[in-house]
């Protein structure tokens, strides 16, 4: 006999439930959100696995891979499509989650998405690092500049770090001691991001002239190695794509449909999938 298996994965605890063809639940289990006890847990019964589904989720991609590496079926499926199947459920809760995930893997209603590969990751987590660091950066001279008009000073345009620190030494000079101190504070934390971020852009850098694909990528106009590694880390793999338009869909850049009878509209952009990269391509888009 053929079964399913769906687990409803939270920060501590897994809720699995197990089910055969005939949708009759055979087992459920609580285990902790560790690789090795879910796995025990679905190996210990013996069971040939058709699928087992995971939601999408940031646990999801290293979940998948550990638990695939026990010689486990393991699918992840798009968390948006089912949570519009599970939401016909009364009640909502993890047991009732994974008995849903667990009978829409066995009658097949599921879309699969692609778990990122190792190097994928690895850019993700560099570019995510560098992203927080200038919206950081971008809140302290912010603040800086509002704190700096209570006493008046208004410091103008934009400009380099160097010279946007030389020019806040400048002005400071002349306020009281307290404001003084508390200003330095947050110029040197911001000379610490700073720092981290060109760190990061050389790693980036390094990363993107070793690529083939970003190379070609940065003879586009408007598109430099940070928009090259963005995109690449969206798409991982190109060969999932059935067609070269299908790739605008998945970044969101494809107009909404709305389609009723005799009404035929099409709206805005979608704006689903990956912001970041749909932020980046737009960027360079203005650039070029």
């Amino acid at each position: 006999m053929k079964y399913y298996s769906g687990l409803d994965v939270s920060l501590k605890e897994t809720f699995i439930s197990i089910v055969d063809e005939k949708g009759k639940i055979v087992k459920e289990e609580v285990v902790a959100s560790e690789s090795d006890a879910i796995a025990k847990c679905l190996l210990d019964q013996d069971k040939r696995y058709e699928v087992i589904g995971i939601e999408s989720g940031q646990l999801s991609i290293s979940m998948c891979k550990e638990l695939r590496s026990f010689g486990l079926p393991v699918v992840c499926v798009d968390a948006r499509h089912m949570a519009a199947a599970l939401s016909a459920r009364i009640n909502k809760n993890d047991k009732n989650d994974a008995r849903g995930i667990a009978q829409m893997m066995r009658v097949g209603l599921y879309k699969e998405v692609l778990v990122k590969s190792d190097e994928s990751c690895q850019i993700k987590v560099a570019l995510g690092s560098r992203r927080q660091l200038i919206c950081s950066k971008q809140q302290i001279v912010g603040t800086i500049r509002g704190l700096l008009k209570i006493h008046g000073i208004k410091l103008g345009k934009r400009s380099k770090f160097e010279t946007f620190a030389l020019r806040i030494q400048e002005t400071i000079n002349n306020v009281d001691e307290i404001s003084r101190s508390s200003i330095e504070a947050l110029l040197h934390s911001l000379k610490t991001i700073e720092e981290s971020i060109r760190k990061l852009d050389k790693i980036l850098s390094e990363q993107g002239r070793k690529d083939e694909d970003c190379k070609l990528l940065t003879t586009v106009p408007g598109v430099g190695v940070i928009v090259a590694m963005t995109y690449k880390a969206a798409i991982d793999d190109p060969y999932r794509f059935e067609t070269s338009y299908t790739v605008g869909a998945y970044m969101g850049l494809s107009p909404r449909q709305y389609a009723s009878g005799e009404v035929d509209r099409h709206g805005s952009i979608s704006k689903m999938g990956p912001m970041e990269c749909r932020s980046m391509l737009y960027e360079a888009a203005q650039v070029s």
